[in-house]
């Protein structure tokens, strides 16, 4: 006879149903969702994920940019359970902290660049954004420019989904009629897209181009009202963009001749993505005055988030001691997420998981770089363990499919039946494996990613689409 427990035991398709008729997901396409539901995930294991219904998929996403060090990690979970058990929650306002916060904080300090030795705890990388945000206007008031508090990002960018990080981030399709934003004191650049500058324009003059464009605004809206600039190394969500050669020093250095603060929003690129702790000094030379950064600081086990900013902006806001910082999260340093993202970074030093990721990234590069000869495909672009394919119609002019052909789409669900999971994105499929991949999965990766574009090439010819 069946225990209690086995017949109390949701089934599969249950699993689905409760999903379906209950869950509202983040940025839910409404009529997909209730025509088809949501794959159930019910294991993990390194980069391996299984379905419930038993089906293993090789996770190249990395769930989203994020899980690092691999799923399934036992010591991990100790880890948790045993700072759980110890002491599950203490808040860290005003005068309180716990002894997991208190390290954390150290060990950050330890790995930043420069003098960002200060840190503001957050839930992840929307709130640690809208924090950042929230410094600049602060920082900028103390210092005596109380009308300096205004952010300039660029078009394609996405900073998180809160009402201010969205407000400052601006890609394609997450600005939605239903929803309000906020537009008073927010400016958006050109994306510093190589592959889709003006015609017969070389990459060093775009990139000219695009500091006389930084130039021009701060000279048309005045210094005196833009408090601080937010870049991604590389555009992550935006199209996996890496700007033109000397980019992101030269904005730099724009900043500083400004007295505007260059907030590097390395939500994805910190913690061994490009191979380094962070991405901005070790990958592109810019010493940034604030860092946000989560996603790999736990390796996606618990929730987290980090605003690392420098002793300079502390000396600042704290100066005369009268002023209060009054913003923060009830879970801002939350015990057990720290003990989870001290052990991480053990995991990480011990087995040199940023050296891992620069040997075997270089060669996933490699290896996905080989699908530009492909008809479909207009550019592979990327680093290391960070690429995206953009899919377009020709490959001379660059001209897209139309929205119909769902391409991409398309190619991710061959591709998921292939038992590879890749993530579509407009035109893109966009893959961020864990740190821990090997050049055999990378070549797995890349074979079962051609099939799949190969055999959603042929459907969309015999669908009459022109490929040129």
């Amino acid at each position: 006879m069946p225990s209690v427990l086995a017949l109390n035991t949701p089934s599969p398709a249950d699993l689905w149903a409760m999903d379906r008729e209950h869950a509202l997901h983040p940025w839910t396409q409404f009529g997909t969702f209730e025509r088809e539901g949501a794959l159930v995930i019910s294991k993990g294991e390194g980069c391996w994920l299984w379905d419930a219904d038993g089906r293993r998929y090789f996770d190249s996403v990395g769930g989203l940019w994020c899980t690092n060090i691999g799923l399934g990690r036992r010591e991990m979970a100790l880890a948790m359970a045993d700072q759980a058990e110890r002491l599950a929650f203490s808040n860290t306002f005003v005068d309180m902290t716990n002894e997991p916060s208190a390290r954390l904080a150290a060990k950050l300090a330890e790995l930043t660049p420069g003098d960002l030795n200060r840190v503001h705890f957050t839930t992840g990388g929307s709130t640690a954004v809208d924090s950042a945000a929230r410094m600049v206007g602060f920082y900028q008031h103390a210092m005596g420019r109380p009308k300096k508090q205004g952010i300039v990002a660029r078009d394609h960018s996405y900073h998180g989904s809160t009402y201010l990080s969205q407000s400052i981030g601006k890609r394609p399709g997450d600005r939605v009629e239903e929803f309000r934003y906020k537009t008073d004191g927010i400016w958006h650049l050109s994306v510093p897209n190589p592959y889709r500058r003006p015609a017969k324009m070389t990459e060093a003059a775009f990139c000219d181009w695009l500091i006389a464009e930084f130039e021009a605004l701060i000279a048309k809206v005045g210094a005196d009202r833009i408090g601080g600039f937010i870049a991604e190394p590389i555009q992550a969500s935006g199209g996996v963009i890496v700007p033109p050669e000397g980019y992101l020093k030269r904005m730099w250095e724009v900043c500083q001749r400004h007295d505007i603060l260059f907030i590097a929003d390395e939500v994805v690129t910190s913690f061994g993505r490009l191979g380094h702790w962070f991405a901005s000094w070790d990958e592109f030379g810019v010493q940034p005055d604030i860092i946000c950064t989560a996603k790999g600081l736990t390796s996606g086990y618990v929730p987290m988030g980090a605003v690392l900013f420098s002793d300079r902006i502390w000396d600042v806001m704290a100066e005369g001691g009268a002023r209060w910082f009054s913003s923060g999260y009830t879970y801002a340093g939350h015990p057990v997420a720290s003990a989870v993202a001290l052990k991480n970074i053990e995991i990480m030093e011990r087995e040199d998981l940023l050296g891992n990721a620069t040997k075997v990234g270089a060669y996933f590069e490699a290896r996905m770089k080989e699908l530009a000869a492909m008809p479909l495909v207009g550019d592979v672009r990327g680093k290391k363990l960070m690429v995206c394919v953009e899919n377009v119609a020709d490959k001379e002019t660059k001209a897209v499919l139309p929205d119909e052909a769902n391409e991409s789409k398309r190619i991710s669900n061959a591709a998921e039946a292939m038992g590879l999971m890749v993530r579509p994105m407009g035109h893109l499929n966009v893959m961020s494996p864990p740190l821990v991949i090997t050049e055999a999965q990378a070549d797995f990766v890349a074979e079962v990613l051609e099939r799949a574009i190969r055999q959603v090439t042929d459907e969309l010819v015999r669908e009459g689409f022109k490929l040129g």
